[in-house]
Order: C-alpha cells, then structure tokens, then sequence
C-alpha cells in the first residue's frame, strides 16, 4: 500500500486488513494468476472505494458493529472493482494498470476473462457470507447491473462525434459513482448509522464518484505516462471522449473533424495536437471546473453529516481528492 493513507493511520490500518482478506480470498491453484492478482490489490491503488466504506461506518454506532463483517463487506468491494479493471483492461488492450503489466497483455485475453469472472464470483460469495437475508443482498446485485450498464453505455458512444455531457454522465454514473454510492451507503447501513445518515451517504458518494471520474479524465489530458501509471490519452485513442473534450467540441467542433474522423486510426501525433486543441480552447479548465461544483455539493453534505472523527476525514479526503496528480 502506498503512502497516500498515512494521514489516516485508523483508515489505513482497516484498509491493510482488507488487503490481507483479499490475498487469502484470491488463492488459487494458478499461482501466477493469484500473484497477479495479488499485485493489483498491492499496487499503488489508493483503496478509496473501501475507505469512504469505513469512514462512513465511523459515523455510525461504534457498539453495534461486527470489525470481521466490515471487513469482509469492504474487501468485496474492492474486489468487484479490480474485477471491473481486468474487465476494462480487456476491452481497452491497455498495456499498464498502476504501472505493472496488466493480466490481460501478461497472459492473453482468455485468461484476464476468466480472472475478471472468477473476481465476481468471490465478490458474491463474500455477499452470501456477510449479507444473507439482508435486503443489501438485491442492492449489491442492482448495483453491480448498473456498474456494467454504465461500461455498456460507455461502449455504446465510443467515437461518437456529438457527444453531451448527459451522455457521458450516464456513464459514469454507473460505471464509476455507482460503486462509490454503494460504499458510502454500506459503510454508513452496516455501521449502524441513522437512515438520515444512510441517505446523505448514499448522495455524496455519487457526487465524489462523479468528481473522481472527471479528474480522472482530466489526468488523461495532463499527466504523464510515469505520474498515471498507463498510457496517456488512452480514452481518445480508444474513441472515450470525455468531458474536457466534450466541452472543448461544444465550442469548436469544426476544429476537430480532422482528428475525430480518424476514428481508431488516429495517431499518437494526432491524439497529442488534440489534446493541445482541448487544452488550448479551455477543455481542460471547464472540467475542472465542473468537477469542482460537484465536490462542492458533496461537502455541502458532508457538513450536514454529525460531528465526529470520521465526519472531519470525510472532508479532508474529499477535498484531497481536488488535488491529486495521480
């Protein structure tokens, strides 16, 4: 684990737990995949998915709470995330995943298929084992269908020339504010806090996993490839376009027709003078822009949440989250 918990040395302490859980859960005969796996879960990924897990249980009632629940709870969670990334790296034919070789250019894509399969498959039996005949058992499962809608959606407009910033945000509100909800919802029902609680939780984990998307994005337009840990500009080769293209095209579109029309054959010259074009008509600052009105919405929740030790880290990560490189 990297050093970005070391401010939050109680976070960081549960999060090293749910990293132990999932190396013992993704012990398997093929012991080359099981080190990769293991490499994933240990390779510079900040956890954050569980983490906003835990600081939501700390607001919860400290009495009532089972620790080996919980952390079974947040090792699934972030285990149907790295079944996600396997999936997408598939998809994207990405090279690098946190600056390792990913699983599906390691060991071919049948593989990586099997191994994103077999990661849902332990996230459902860490379900049975914690959540069974709990209601949280359908919400797991309707979250998880729309995890992959949004995945689905996103195939769906790739190279779409007219893209709006509706159909991106449909997107991501499944592929990636979904999972950060659920977190937050989860941490917040199984920490035993009050169903107000639960309600704001469920909101600003949407609205962080909408701002987390959009820097993400961002990062594709400003990062290098040692800073990212993968390929730069991979979404624009891949036909993603995202919303600091999305909003440079709003002004401009004709000033992309030449680069967009490429399609899947635009080279890694035409994606950089792209990317000095979303950059030079303000692309770039608008996301952030907008990322940042969304981060305000999720503090302006935050504060509505009840004072206590896991109320102040809730603020300070999110606004951390404002000034991430990577």
């Amino acid at each position: 684990m990297n050093d970005f918990w070391k401010e939050f040395p109680i976070i960081q302490q549960q999060l090293n737990e749910t990293c132990e859980l999932i190396k013992h859960q993704v012990k398997i005969r093929n012991k080359e995949i099981e080190a990769a796996l293991i490499e994933l879960t240990y390779s510079g990924g900040k956890l954050l998915r569980p983490a906003f897990f835990f600081l939501f249980a700390q607001i919860g009632d400290e009495q009532k709470q089972d620790h080996k629940q919980l952390i079974k709870i947040a090792a699934s969670i972030e285990i149907l995330h790295m079944a996600t990334l396997v999936h997408d790296d598939i998809i994207d034919d990405s090279p690098l995943r946190r600056g390792n070789v990913t699983i599906q250019s390691r060991y071919g894509k049948d593989i990586a298929v099997y191994t994103g399969d077999l990661l849902f498959t332990e996230f459902f039996e860490l379900l049975a084992d914690t959540m069974n005949g709990s209601d949280f058992l359908h919400t797991n499962a309707q979250a998880m269908k729309r995890l992959l809608l949004g995945e689905l959606d996103q195939m769906h407009t790739r190279y779409k020339k007219n893209m709006t910033v509706s159909d991106y945000l449909r997107s991501v509100n499944g592929k990636t504010a979904e999972l950060f909800s659920l977190s937050c919802l989860e941490g917040a029902h199984f920490g035993f806090a009050s169903s107000e609680v639960q309600r704001l939780a469920r909101r600003i984990g949407r609205h962080i996993g909408i701002a987390f998307q959009v820097y993400d994005d961002i990062l594709d337009y400003t990062a290098d490839v040692k800073t990212l840990k993968k390929p730069v500009l991979e979404d624009l080769a891949q036909g993603v376009y995202t919303l600091p293209l999305i909003f440079a095209l709003q002004k401009a579109p004709e000033r992309f027709s030449f680069y967009l029309d490429k399609g899947s054959d635009i080279t890694t010259e035409q994606a950089i003078e792209t990317s000095q074009l979303v950059h030079e008509l303000g692309g770039v600052n608008d996301a952030k822009a907008f990322a940042k009105r969304v981060t305000e919405k999720a503090l302006t929740d935050i504060e509505k949440l009840p004072d206590c030790l896991g109320k102040e880290h809730l603020t300070q990560l999110t606004q951390l989250l404002l000034q991430r490189s990577f």
